[in-house]
């Protein structure tokens, strides 16, 4: 992975601002929840200020054909973090062991032998966090034993369906990839945040209506998230599904759409509410490029970091906030 810095000043002049920039959404969801927000107890013992079901955010992919990728400019999102997760996901992989061998500790909490433990999975050995994302994206409905099986040919695979789909019947209903099972709830050492996502290609109309030509289909990707953390969470999570949205646009020769990100609970945990006023503070800038070293079709299967340049990033100085357990 590359990321590098625009080489202009992307600086809102004075007097100016940046109104219609699309991550004011996230900006204004998070001054009204910390406006307007319900106090409320949650399981990690913080705290939040929390509201349900807020305005759907919006984000765009690409800019008159060239790749873009909503990463929040009023604080650094940990890109590498971002890259290196979603193909972890995508592996199918169940061990926070190799994430945190590369440097990517986000899951180290909730793979630690004191949270198994107080879990009840006192068998499970240290970072075998169950049938978490990767399994259920991977393997949808095998039998979870634990992080070191090979679950080849086992269960559903759903990014594999969803790519065939995309391939052989665009206008599929069905485009649907879900984290979500119920009978693999307690299994894991945490439910799915970001739950499913809705896949959708439309075709834009020709300027010439009596053309029979059909132009190149626009992939879109609907979120729906249960659990929202807006400090830390949701930015990572923008980034991730519009990055999955572009990979998957890659691989089936499509062009990059947008993103719709729908919410149930968004909340601000107590302690990241003065961080987040300094955000608030901050004015957004461009979001940055991005480019993918790898022929059109293909596989989804054997990416690496070093495939993705990202372009032009260029985001105000790091925000810290604790990461809740």
């Amino acid at each position: 992975m590359t990321i590098s810095r625009s080489t202009t000043d992307s600086t809102p002049s004075s007097g100016s601002k940046t109104i219609n920039h699309e991550e004011n959404q996230y900006l204004d969801l998070v001054r009204e929840i910390l406006e307007s927000g319900e106090r409320r107890p949650d399981r990690t013992g913080t705290g939040t200020y929390s509201i349900f079901a807020p305005r759907p955010l919006k984000f765009s992919l690409n800019n008159n054909g060239t790749p873009i990728l909503p990463l929040l400019t009023t604080k650094r999102v940990f890109t590498r973090a971002v890259i290196a997760e979603l193909l972890w996901f995508i592996e199918g992989n169940t061990s926070s062991s190799s994430l945190s061998e590369a440097g990517i500790k986000i899951w180290d909490g909730n793979g630690s032998r004191e949270f198994l433990d107080n879990l009840g999975l006192q068998h499970r050995e240290v970072g075998d966090l169950g049938p978490v994302y990767g399994f259920q994206w991977r393997h949808f409905g095998a039998e979870y034993v634990d992080a070191k099986t090979d679950y080849t040919g086992q269960g559903v695979d759903q990014l594999a369906e969803i790519i065939h789909k995309l391939r052989t019947n665009p206008y599929d209903r069905r485009l649907v990839l879900s984290a979500w099972n119920p009978a693999d709830i307690k299994k894991m050492v945490l439910p799915p945040c970001h739950m499913f996502a809705q896949f959708y290609v439309s075709y834009p109309r020709s300027r010439d209506e009596n053309s029979e030509e059909k132009l190149q289909g626009h992939l879109h990707c609907q979120l729906y998230q249960r659990s929202c953390d807006m400090g830390l969470g949701v930015p990572f999570n923008i980034a991730s599904y519009a990055l999955l949205t572009h990979m998957l646009a890659h691989v089936c020769e499509l062009v990059p759409g947008s993103l719709t990100h729908v919410m149930g609970d968004a909340h601000v945990y107590l302690d990241h509410v003065d961080a987040l006023k300094v955000q608030l503070e901050r004015e957004p800038r461009n979001f940055p490029e991005l480019e993918i070293a790898r022929e059109k079709g293909g596989s989804i299967d054997g990416w690496k970091a070093e495939d993705f340049t990202v372009k032009g990033y260029d985001p105000h100085k790091t925000i810290a906030m604790k990461m809740s357990v």
